[in-house]
């Protein structure tokens, strides 16, 4: 049985088609296998998310119950800052109290300080015009 040179063109054809078809065969399998790999990931992936929103939740829960508790405190605490600033105000007023009081005293002492001088030298002109006569 001799082959035609159409037939032996067929046959290579067919050959290379049925080995095309194993290569197909074979990349879908694997194709395959990717894919469950794939869809057992994202179910993974699901899960582990809807844990970390449950816990992000949570976690936002307790945020907004410290935030509350805090701003409780601080409106506790508002007076105590309060009353801070008026004793520093009134500090403030006492020390420039202080200072005027000081410039006044400061000024006393020198108008008696001069009297004083004036008076110690009126005492020694006395003093020198009494052993003169």
């Amino acid at each position: 049985m001799e082959l035609t040179l159409g037939q032996l063109a067929g046959l290579i054809a067919a050959v290379a088609f049925l080995l095309l078809v194993v290569f197909l065969c074979i990349v879908l399998a694997k194709v395959g296998k990717i894919m469950n790999e794939v869809n057992e990931s994202v179910k993974s992936m699901r899960t582990d998310i809807n844990g970390l929103s449950r816990e992000a939740e949570a976690i936002l829960a307790k945020s907004n119950t410290l935030l509350t508790d805090i701003e409780d405190k601080s409106k506790t605490i508002d007076p105590l800052f309060q009353a801070v600033a008026d004793l520093s105000e009134s500090v403030s007023d006492l020390n420039n109290a202080s200072r005027g009081l000081a410039t006044k005293v400061s000024s006393s002492t020198k108008s008696v300080g001069k009297t004083s001088v004036v008076l110690g030298v009126a005492r020694k002109l006395y003093n020198l015009r009494k052993k003169n006569k």
